[in-house]
């Protein structure tokens, strides 16, 4: 008998702790889940096989990034060197807009995006591009 006793109280408690846990993931939580931006279009050629392709010192580029990004958290740069760049906003997408800088010509470049999402969390790109020289 006392076995039984101890047993259900047991399951009792194993009950209540497992309900609380259940109830820590409500709805409203789900709703909160970060969604990270996405980053589309990047108009410039990357430098990869089997093309390998260059771009003219001093190109204009473009990308997109999702609406839920926050454009206040954009940061370009490249070999570490911040980029200046404008952003045009729609109701659907961000479009980032700059220029490569002078003094990168005919070097291999990384171009590093970071931005985070309205939630906090972030996400970051990159491009590998070949910057011809001047002529």
């Amino acid at each position: 008998m006392k076995a039984l006793t101890i047993f259900n109280s047991i399951a009792i408690i194993t009950a209540l702790l497992f309900s609380s846990t259940v109830a820590a993931y409500s709805p409203e939580m789900k709703e909160q889940v970060c969604k990270k931006p996405k980053y589309r279009e990047f108009s410039l050629p990357e430098y990869k096989a089997p093309e390998y392709l260059e771009v003219p010192a001093e190109s204009e580029f473009t990308f997109t990034l999702s609406v839920w990004a926050d454009k206040e958290t954009i940061k370009l740069t490249a070999k570490k060197e911040p980029i200046p760049f404008t952003v045009e906003s729609t109701s659907t997408y961000h479009r980032v807009k700059a220029k490569l800088p002078a003094n990168l010509s005919g070097q291999f470049v990384r171009i590093n995006a970071t931005v985070k999402a309205q939630l906090g969390c972030d996400e970051q790109a990159g491009w590998l591009v070949k910057i011809a020289g001047k002529q």
